[in-house]
């Protein structure tokens, strides 16, 4: 059964959680969609700016990273399940300068389902799940890809 995606409840809970890690609030992260699918995160680029004027490379990778640990995160909340959820590792692509706003948007990579992913946690309590992250530019090109490995623990009762 698939839960309805609710705006206001993806507000919530990942507002709650991200308020607990001080750098999204220094780079002002914030959801900017979700569909139950996927998740978009944005940050302005003032406080994410590097010495030439453009985004720096350290915080595309931590709203790309935190798009697609929020994306579990949010799924796992909405079907009551709870994780301790930790990217096991990541690979960064730069390919071209952001000048505006990082908007970052997290996906299912190719071939990774839900499904399993929820019946490996269920049967040994941990569970792995490959994520696509991209920032794209104003023309759809992609400024930066991030493809990331999460684990999912779950919480003792």
């Amino acid at each position: 059964m698939k839960p309805v995606p609710d705006l206001a409840f993806a507000h919530a809970h990942l507002d709650s959680l991200l308020d607990r890690i001080p750098l999204t609030q220094t780079m002002q992260i914030a959801l900017r969609d979700y569909d139950g699918e996927a998740l978009a995160l944005a940050a302005p680029l003032a406080p994410n700016v590097n010495d030439k004027g453009c985004a720096f490379g350290g915080s595309l990778a931590s709203v790309a990273t935190l798009a697609g640990w929020g994306l579990l995160a949010l799924k796992l909340k909405s079907l009551q399940i709870d994780c301790e959820i930790y990217v096991q590792d990541s690979t960064i692509r730069y390919l071209a300068p952001v000048w505006g706003e990082l908007v970052a948007r997290a996906t299912l990579a190719e071939g990774e389902s839900w499904d399993e992913f929820l019946a490996a946690l269920a049967t040994r309590g941990r569970s792995r799940l490959r994520v696509d992250c991209r920032v794209p530019l104003d023309d759809g090109k992609d400024a930066c890809t991030l493809a990331a490995r999460f684990v999912a623990i779950r919480s003792a009762v």
